[in-house]
């Protein structure tokens, strides 16, 4: 299966913006009083898990055939 880069851009671009928004918040606002701690833990995985996104490799189809596909103008429908 070929890797689909909008899709891991899909998935990255959110992961990012509200890991950086958690961490944004757990540094440097009062606003997550004691939950601080927690702010930066989900800032930290959002961010890892959309750089992660984008290195790891696509998955493979665990074991289905390829699609076949037919070329364009043929009918084989009853």
């Amino acid at each position: 299966m070929e890797r689909n880069r909008v899709a891991a851009g899909v998935v990255m671009v959110p992961c990012v913006l509200l890991g950086a928004a958690f961490l944004s918040t757990a540094v440097w606002t009062e606003a997550a009083g004691e939950n601080r701690p927690l702010a930066a833990v989900i800032g930290v995985l959002l961010m890892l898990a959309g750089l992660a996104s984008l290195r790891l490799p696509a998955v493979a189809d665990a074991g289905l055939p390829d699609p076949v596909t037919k070329p364009d103008g043929v009918e084989d429908s009853p």
